[in-house]
C-alpha cells in the first residue's frame, strides 16, 4: 500500500532549490560571456594609457637636445611611467628615454595598431595565465599626434595584477547580481508555481485516500495559465473517476445479483429442456413443428445468460499464449456454430468459409481466441447472414483478419453504439455483449477490432493481431 503521508522533498532536492541553483549558474554564465571581452578591453585600455603617459613624458624633453635624453630627468620620467625605456619616432626626429641603461630583453611584443578583437581576448587570457614576469614591448600611436609612433618597454606583472583585481570586482558584482536575480526568481516561482503545485499534490493525496468522497474533489482556481488549466482538468478527472468508481461498485453488485439469477434461470431452463425432450417424442404434428422453436428460444436464453454473466464478472481469465494455426481456430469456430442448434433451419443454411492459409500463425490463447470468432459468427447468423467468410493477410508487420458476412448490414443505431454493452446490438432483444467480449479478448492479446464496412451487401469486421 502506498504511503498515505508522503513527505515533501528535502530542501536541496526541491524544484525551487534546483531553479535557484540553475538561475545562479545561468547568470554567472551570462556574466562570463560579458567578462571575456571586458577583461580584454581592460587590458587594451591599460596599454593605451601607458602609451599616453609615455607620450606626455616625451613632451617634457622634446625641446632638449639629444644629448640630454639620458639625464636624471629622463630616469625620473621612466620611474613615473613604470617603464624601462620609451622611444618616440616621427618623420624627422627620434627620441629615446632609457635612463642611461639599455632596455632589457623583450619577452613579448604587442602592436596596438594591428591586433583584432579575438587576438586581444587571446592575449588577455595568456597574460592572466602567466606565473612569472615578462618584459613587454608595446607599440602604439600618440592619441594627440597621429603621425608619432611610441614604443614602451614595461613589466607585465603590474598589468596582470590590475587584471586580477578587475576580475575580482567583476566576479563580486556578478555574484551579487546572480544572487539577487535568483532570489527574485525563487520568490516568483514559489508564489506562481511551487505553492500551487503543492496544493495540487495535497489535493491528489486527499482524493487518493477517499475517492468516493465528493468533498475531496480539488477546487481549482481561476488562473488562466497552464497551472490553472491543470487544476481544472484535475478536478474534472477526479469527478469522472469518482463517478466511474461508483458505477463500478454498482456493476459489481449487479454482477453478483446476475450470477444468482443466472444460476436459478439455468436450472429452470434445464427443466424446460427435459420437458422439451419428452415433447419431441410426441407424434402430434403441431408439437413437432413448435418444439424446434422452443429449443432455439431456450438456447438463446442460455447464451444470453452466459454472456451477461461473463461481462458482469468484469474479469479476464489469465491467458495461456502459445503459437497456433489461425485456420484451425476458425475451423473449430465454424463447427461450433453449426452444432449449436442441431436440425434447425437457420443452422442448416449457415456456412462459415475458412480462407485463412495454414501458414498463418498467431500467439494466442486458443480458448479465448475461439470465443472471438464464435461471437462474430453468431452475431452474423443472428443478424440474418447465411454465410461468413474469414480471410487473413500480413500488412506492415501486423496480421489483419477480416470477417465478412452477407447479411443485411447493421442499423445506424447499432453502429453509433458499437462495442457498448446493451446498446450495440443489431437485432431486437440482443445485448451487444458479443462484440464487447470479442474486443476485450483482442485487447488482452495486444490486438484490436474495428467495423470496416456495413451495408445491404454485408458487414466486414477487421481484426489486427500480433503474428507469431
Amino acid at each position: 500500500m502506498a504511503d498515505q503521508n508522503p513527505h515533501l522533498p528535502r530542501a536541496h532536492q526541491s524544484l525551487s532549490a534546483r531553479l535557484l541553483v540553475l538561475t545562479v549558474a545561468f547568470v554567472m554564465l551570462a556574466e562570463l560571456s560579458i567578462y571575456t571581452p571586458s577583461v580584454a578591453r581592460f587590458r587594451k585600455s591599460y596599454l593605451e594609457e601607458r602609451i599616453t603617459r609615455a607620450q606626455l613624458a616625451t613632451l617634457a624633453i622634446e625641446s632638449m637636445p639629444e644629448q640630454a635624453a639620458d639625464t636624471e630627468m629622463g630616469r625620473i620620467l621612466l620611474k613615473n611611467t613604470d617603464s624601462y625605456a620609451i622611444a618616440l619616432k616621427q618623420a624627422d626626429r627620434r627620441i629615446l628615454i632609457a635612463g642611461g641603461e639599455m632596455p632589457p630583453r623583450v619577452d613579448a611584443e604587442y602592436d596596438l595598431r594591428m591586433e583584432s578583437f579575438w587576438v586581444w581576448i587571446e592575449d588577455a587570457f595568456v597574460a592572466l595565465a602567466q606565473r612569472e614576469n615578462r618584459i613587454l614591448r608595446v607599440i602604439g600611436v600618440s592619441p594627440k599626434r597621429p603621425g608619432v609612433e611610441i614604443e614602451v618597454y614595461m613589466d607585465e606583472t603590474p598589468l596582470r595584477e590590475e587584471m586580477y583585481a578587475y576580475s575580482g570586482r567583476i566576479f563580486q558584482l556578478s555574484l551579487v547580481i546572480s544572487l539577487f536575480t535568483a532570489g527574485l526568481v525563487y520568490v516568483s516561482l514559489m508564489l506562481m508555481m511551487v505553492r500551487p503545485m503543492r496544493r495540487i499534490m495535497a489535493g491528489m493525496e486527499s482524493f487518493r485516500r477517499a475517492p468516493e468522497d465528493e468533498t475531496r474533489i480539488f477546487q481549482p482556481s481561476d488562473r488562466p495559465d497552464e497551472i490553472g488549466i491543470a487544476q481544472r482538468e484535475l478536478a474534472v478527472m477526479q469527478d469522472e473517476l469518482r463517478l466511474a468508481l461508483r458505477q463500478k461498485d454498482r456493476l459489481a453488485m449487479l454482477g453478483a445479483a446476475v450470477a444468482k439469477v443466472n444460476h436459478d434461470l439455468r436450472n429452470s431452463l434445464a427443466t424446460a429442456m427435459l420437458i422439451g425432450d419428452r415433447l419431441a417424442a410426441s407424434d402430434d404434428p403441431d408439437v413437432q413443428r413448435l418444439v424446434p422453436r422452443m429449443f432455439r428460444a431456450m438456447d438463446r436464453a442460455v447464451t444470453l445468460c452466459s454472456q451477461t454473466l461473463d461481462y458482469a464478472s468484469a474479469t479476464m481469465p489469465t491467458l495461456t499464449l502459445k503459437p497456433m494455426q489461425l485456420a484451425e481456430i476458425v475451423r473449430m469456430a465454424g463447427e461450433t456454430l453449426n452444432q449449436e442448434v442441431p436440425g434447425a433451419a437457420d443452422a442448416a443454411s449457415f456456412e462459415l468459409t475458412n480462407e485463412v492459409p495454414d501458414s498463418v500463425r498467431v500467439m494466442a490463447d486458443p480458448a479465448q481466441m475461439l470465443r472471438v470468432f464464435e461471437n462474430l459468427g453468431r452475431n452474423a447468423r443472428e443478424a440474418g447472414a447465411s454465410s461468413v467468410r474469414v480471410a487473413a493477410r500480413h500488412q506492415d508487420g501486423v496480421l489483419v483478419v477480416e470477417v465478412i458476412d452477407d447479411g443485411p448490414g447493421m442499423p445506424e443505431q447499432a453502429t453509433e453504439h458499437l462495442f457498448q454493452p446493451f446498446a450495440g446490438s443489431a437485432r431486437d432483444g440482443g445485448t451487444g455483449l458479443g462484440l464487447v467480449i470479442a474486443r476485450e479478448v483482442l485487447h488482452a492479446h495486444g490486438g484490436d477490432i474495428e467495423l470496416a464496412s456495413t451495408g445491404p451487401e454485408g458487414t466486414t469486421f477487421r481484426l489486427r493481431l500480433k503474428a507469431a
